[in-house]
């Protein structure tokens, strides 16, 4: 894949002309506005790129069969707890609310009930409706209230008419996918002790023609939801933990949801992700879905859920808004004055070594750290000239590895000798871009469930080398979002968001020192490849965090000191350590990473839809045209 080809990103002008309205038109000056020229022609390019898979086709293939759904029915749970649906309604119209309910009568799953909170008492039309359904169905249930109360009591209300062991948040213009329910309940049988469940979403046009935008999830991630509500639609909470929690608070009113899922999730023995579009979200021009910046309040709503969250855990951070309304950063600032090791391994390459030592002294703000060079048998004059040069300088210690090379024995040599309660492992060819890229990932490292820090690393063209790698991508692990111009910001601006991930690379990887020798340090049967992955899979089969900060970002050169993959021993040894992997790692390969979801390609590095087999892709699509195929 060549970059030309991969970083570009052209309009489909025909698919934008398609979305044109009076509307559109006025919504795309707003966020003009909000962004300003340039990052409104980044959004653009990004929003209106061709789909390599075109998602209406995709779900039309996706969504079960009649066949499959009434199989669904048949099916006879050990477990068949009753789940209630609470529902605070508003001035809904008739026709959302009457499609609302249907798609709860429509459920494969009939342990339900229905809990409406109707806030218009005097809206006869609703009303009649809510009276209908109840009277035909009893599983249907409504309370008037005496007025508006707001978002957040007004679905308290509904939450104190459930009568089930678990609650499912639904809001009254949107729609469950008929297996919802069956999904949930069949992922309870497997986790027995889930007090929280989510599954993924997508959302549909007013008139239910077009479905759109799917967010496929990972399972749980704590620093995702710092950065974002990823969680949002379909939420179910064992009763029991919503009763704990006191429900929802109404001076979050606007992110409500937020909070209470914080609160949920703090509260959980087990968080259970459900990897199913089971959620449809509707969008009209009153929905935040749609229209983000009508509702600033919720965001400044958000920002102290996020806030309180960090209260009630014990840790320090300051919030902040992105750019982008609805993400969010949190900044975990350095407690002490912790000593670093940062361990460069090097071979030949003076001009290199020496940048990165220039832009650890000149472009590093953070000070408190010491330098562990270890020298692999370099054989040119230059190098060890330039090493008698730094041996004046205290905080430089100069290693001498005289084995061939093997990068994870090379580094666990270095950490042996390293001071600092924390490691830096860092490639000789990286040149930080903001200087308080150190403290940045200090920050986060320290936190205690954190056991390493990945930063953003960029290629001199400006398109991203590593932002976060998936276990599985290419066959082992792959690097995400390779190529992609640096400024923009992928899907769901997971490019650009502090998260957890399963590996990160080690050409700029902070890790406790505690927490690398617990985990046996790198292994060094992979003496090239995959070591970092192989790493950070221990660590976080030890319970701690690796989480990749987008926050510390490096322009990386990659690979430039070892040469290219190009010999019968290389490529023997690269083979090696691919089955090496697939041997100590092959339930992540089989299951498919946490971090990431099924529904998502293992061969594009961009969060492209996986094809259904029988679908054409875009790229198919394009060679036929270029051969004259039909």
């Amino acid at each position: 894949m060549s970059k030309k080809q991969s970083a570009g990103g052209k309009i489909q002008w025909t698919r934008m002309l398609k979305k044109l309205s009076p509307y559109t038109i006025q919504k795309g000056f707003r966020y003009l506005k909000h962004y300003g020229p340039k990052e409104f022609w980044i959004r653009l390019h990004e929003r209106f790129e061709p789909e390599e898979i075109p998602y209406g086709p995709w779900y039309a293939a996706y969504i079960p069969d009649k066949e499959t759904l009434e199989a669904q029915k048949k099916q006879k749970f050990a477990w068949s707890p009753l789940i209630s649906i609470a529902v605070p309604a508003y001035q809904t119209p008739v026709e959302f609310l009457r499609q609302m309910i249907e798609s709860l009568i429509a459920q494969t799953y009939g342990e339900w009930e229905l809990c409406i909170a109707n806030a218009s008492p005097d809206n006869e039309e609703m009303q009649r409706v809510l009276a209908d359904y109840s009277a035909r169905d009893p599983r249907v249930r409504f309370h008037n209230l005496k007025e508006n109360l707001g978002i957040a009591e007004n679905t308290n209300r509904a939450l104190a008419m459930a009568k089930g062991e678990f609650t499912g948040l639904l809001d009254h213009d949107d729609l469950l996918a008929p297996n919802a329910l069956y999904e949930v309940v069949k992922a309870l049988q497997e986790h027995p002790l889930a007090d929280v469940l989510y599954t993924d979403e997508d959302k549909v046009t007013t008139e239910l023609d077009e479905h759109f935008q799917p967010h496929l999830k990972p399972d749980f991630n704590l620093d995702l939801l710092r950065s974002n509500n990823y969680i949002c639609h379909f939420f179910v909470v064992r009763s029991s933990i919503v009763e704990k929690t006191g429900g929802f608070r109404r001076e979050f009113d606007g992110a409500q949801d937020y909070d209470f899922i914080f609160r949920c999730t703090e509260n959980a023995r087990e968080v259970v992700h459900v990897p199913e579009i089971l959620y449809h979200w509707r969008t009209h021009k009153a929905s935040t879905a749609d229209n983000p910046a009508s509702k600033m309040y919720a965001f400044e709503a958000g920002k102290r859920a996020i806030e309180a969250n960090l209260l009630r855990t014990g840790t320090k951070g300051v919030v902040s808004h992105t750019q982008d309304l609805g993400f969010y950063r949190v900044k975990y600032p350095v407690q002490g004055q912790p000593l670093v090791s940062v361990i460069i391994p090097n071979k030949d390459e003076k001009e290199t070594l020496q940048t990165c030592l220039e832009m650890l002294e000149k472009n590093t703000s953070y000070r408190n750290f010491e330098i562990i060079i270890i020298e692999n048998n370099s054989t040119t004059e230059e190098i060890f000239k330039y090493y008698k040069e730094l041996s004046s300088d205290p905080r430089i210690r100069l290693l001498r590895w005289g084995k061939e090379f093997n990068y994870s024995a090379i580094n666990n040599f270095g950490a042996s000798h390293a001071r600092g309660e924390y490691l830096l492992f860092l490639n000789n060819d990286v040149k930080s871009i903001n200087p308080d890229w150190m403290e940045e990932m200090l920050g986060v490292c320290q936190r205690p469930e954190v056991g390493g820090v990945g930063a953003k690393l960029i290629y001199p063209d400006n398109t991203i080398q590593h932002a976060g790698c998936v276990i599985g991508m290419g066959g082992i692990a792959g690097h995400m979002f390779v190529d992609m111009p640096a400024d923009r910001t992928g899907y769901l601006h997971k490019a650009s968001l502090l998260q957890d991930m399963s590996a990160v690379t080690a050409a700029c990887l902070m890790m406790k020192k505690e927490v690398f020798e617990e985990a046996g340090g790198f292994t060094e049967e992979l003496a090239v490849a995959f070591n970092d992955v192989d790493l950070c899979l221990k660590v976080r089969k030890s319970k701690h965090l690796i989480v990749y900060d987008p926050y510390a970002k490096l322009y990386h050169m990659e690979s430039k000191t070892r040469g290219a993959e190009d010999s019968v021993e290389k490529v023997r040894r690269f083979q090696t350590e691919i089955e090496y992997m697939r041997c100590h790692w092959i339930d992540i390969l089989k299951n498919g990473d946490p971090y990431y979801n099924k529904n998502l390609s293992l061969a594009k590095w961009n969060y492209s839809l996986k094809p259904i087999p029988g679908m054409e892709t875009a790229e198919d699509g394009q060679k036929k045209e270029k051969t004259g195929r039909k």
